[in-house]
């Protein structure tokens, strides 16, 4: 039935916080900025990464009031690949991102390095 992950929708207080930390800190390319709907998207390859507004959410998914509290975090972790771990970790640590966990060799073979966003998202 499902086949792929086509999107990933964040939802989020404070949307010009968080597009800015996104496109300025992390370098991702705006696609889209809709302001009737409280949103905005970047793209990354074949997926859809959309930064939307609690109010936002509540008015698209449902005709009836969500309630969409953002409390307690973080909500989600997002995973991304980079070339190269710790050359990403020295430009982000540069551009202020603190850093949770910094780059360390993984027992499942992998290299990773977690920070949060400026809501607590990993």
């Amino acid at each position: 039935m499902f086949r792929k992950l086509m999107a990933v929708e964040l939802i989020v207080r404070d949307l010009a916080t968080c597009t800015a930390f996104y496109r300025d800190t992390l370098g991702l390319q705006v696609r889209e900025s809709e302001s009737t709907s409280n949103s905005v998207s970047f793209q990354m390859d074949n997926v859809y990464f959309f930064l939307l507004e609690a109010a936002g959410a509540a008015q698209m998914a449902s005709a009836e009031p969500l309630d969409l509290s953002l409390g307690g975090s973080p909500r989600v972790l997002l995973a991304a690949g980079v070339e190269d771990v710790d050359a990403a970790y020295q430009t982000l640590s540069a551009k202020g991102v603190r850093f949770l966990r910094p780059p360390t060799d993984q027992p499942w073979g992998l290299r990773t390095a977690y920070f949060a966003d400026p809501e607590g998202n990993l």
